[in-house]
């Protein structure tokens, strides 16, 4: 009896562990995609070669616009450009020269040396939505975002394991005037995610600000000989790079900081409605961006980047999702890759107001194209909806966990041994299954990819609990999270000096909100 009685204490005491292992909070965070798959290209030689030609021709024939920005236009005509007013015309051969000294690959620093990130190469990094003046969720609707809402989502990129990268201005927090919520972000990028960070680019004062506060969480020396931001630096297609992002490359490229150089096109109405011609404007605007951040610090790392939309001809908003916009974002990539620089496109870009199934679908076709084209950095990866208008904290999760199916289908087909099966192939043998051989009992826990919001239990299981849609599945998951949440440690004489610095910055100057 004491004997029965001890092997049934064992047992129910194993499972019990297992449960609380199972129920216990972990903080997951997958390394940066290394693809092991072959890429998709659509162009041919005589295609790439074409647009190219085009390109140059472009630069040298038309030009771009440098406006407001004597500084610029001293350099390109150091340079050798033909500068005339603010149009920069630029010879033929002479951006793709200046982009030689741009690195093919490089290192983002985090906080945490475990989260840096390799950009470039075969490599993949994913980062959350981007820009989002209103938020989003199941039970408050649409409203105008707070730095409440900031610093939620920041935690939910923290704790999702699929993501690599906290980003940048995840939503707009139209609470903190303007020229002040650069610093409350960019101190919760710093404190509540160990995760590599975006700086501001809204003004080059703040850019400054995100380069010192950087110093002060990595050290001065550190920055000044790594990267340790990635900030996206817009360009005002067509032709035309204001003074404003170019103000924040100059203090970002002088520091050594990564830059995404990127085109903002809605095709139809900032480029042509052909995607052989908009390719050859998005070529000349990131020759001529890249070419100018080199000629402010050779070596300076930037990222070839591309966002295209096309534009519906009935209403006139831009639309996402599309198969033009695909076949723009593998040409990109086949032209960054010709060029040796690192590709941005991609995202979770959808024009849906509801993470529905036209969100679903439209995401699912630009996820899939930014994997197999190329993509180095997928910015808007998670949570965007409305065409970029709105952060939603339910796709947010519901983006998230679907990045995990990119991370596997990049590894490829294993061939080893045991991947091979044999074993079981033989153990089973005709008319047999599979469920309880030796070959399943050792790989079943990492046999298939397994989702964290999706349902996949019978119709009686799913009625019982409530009939719950996807929305309501990842509102329940967002509660969890952000219940779950736990704040990576910090130096507190690092978080007191950062603290002290804003309250600084902040006490110099009145709020403005324009």
């Amino acid at each position: 009896m004491t004997e029965t009685a001890t092997r049934k204490r064992a047992r129910g005491g194993g499972g019990a562990a297992r449960r609380a292992e199972r129920t216990a909070v972990r903080i997951e965070s997958a390394k940066f995609i290394e693809r092991n798959i072959p890429l998709f290209e659509v162009l041919t030689e005589e295609a790439l070669e074409i647009i190219e030609y085009n390109a140059e021709t472009l630069l040298e024939e038309v030009g771009v616009n440098f406006p407001e920005n004597p500084k610029a236009l001293e350099r390109w005509r150091d340079a050798g450009a033909d500068v005339q007013g603010e149009r920069v015309r630029i010879p033929r051969g002479l951006a793709r020269k200046l982009c030689e000294t741009a690195p093919s690959s490089y290192t983002q620093h985090a906080r945490n040396p475990e989260r840096n990130v390799e950009i470039g190469g075969k490599n993949l990094v994913l980062a959350p939505v981007y820009g989002p003046p209103f938020v989003r969720d199941l039970e408050g609707g649409r409203r105008y975002a707070t730095m409440d809402d900031f610093r939620n989502f920041v935690k939910l990129g923290y704790m999702s394991k699929w993501l690599h990268h906290s980003g940048g201005t995840v939503c707009e927090p139209t609470d903190v005037p303007v020229n002040k919520r650069h610093l409350d972000m960019l101190m919760a990028h710093m404190t509540l995610s160990d995760k590599p960070y975006m700086g501001s680019v809204t003004e080059p004062s703040r850019a400054r600000d995100s380069v010192e506060m950087s110093e002060i969480l990595f050290g001065k020396e550190f920055v000044q000989n790594n990267a340790v931001m990635t900030s996206l630096i817009n360009i005002n297609s067509p032709m035309t790079f204001d003074d404003v992002m170019m103000g924040a490359l100059e203090v970002y490229a002088e520091a050594g900081q990564g830059c995404i150089i990127s085109p903002f096109i809605v095709g139809g109405a900032m480029a042509p409605v052909s995607v052989a011609g908009t390719l050859t404007q998005v070529l000349a605007e990131v020759l001529a961006g890249i070419a100018y951040s080199q000629l402010i610090r050779q070596g300076a790392p930037v990222i070839f980047g591309t966002f295209v939309s096309s534009i519906d001809m009935n209403s006139g908003a831009p639309t996402f999702g599309t198969p033009e916009a695909s076949l723009i974002l593998y040409g990109a990539g086949q032209l960054a890759r010709r060029l040796g620089l690192p590709f941005r496109s991609g995202g979770s870009l959808c024009g849906s107001k509801l993470p529905d199934a036209q969100a679903a679908y439209e995401t699912a076709n630009t996820l899939n194209a930014a994997l197999m084209g190329g993509v180095n950095f997928m910015l808007h990866s998670c949570g965007w909806l409305e065409g970029g208008l709105v952060s939603s904290y339910e796709k947010f999760v519901m983006d998230a966990d679907q990045l995990g199916v990119l991370h596997r289908i990049a590894e490829g087909v294993k061939f080893d041994e045991n991947a091979q099966a044999m074993d079981a192939i033989r153990e089973v043998g005709p008319g047999g299954h599979y469920l309880g051989c030796a070959h399943t009992q050792a790989n079943f826990k990492d046999a298939f990819w397994r989702t964290n919001v999706l349902d996949y239990k019978p119709f009686e299981t799913w009625y019982e609990e409530g009939a719950r849609d996807t929305q309501t599945l990842a509102s329940i998951k967002v509660k969890k999270m952000l219940s779950d949440y736990q704040q990576p440690a910090l130096d507190p004489a690092i978080n007191e000096a950062l603290a002290a610095y804003v309250a600084e910055k902040k006490a110099s100057m009145p709020d403005a909100f324009t």
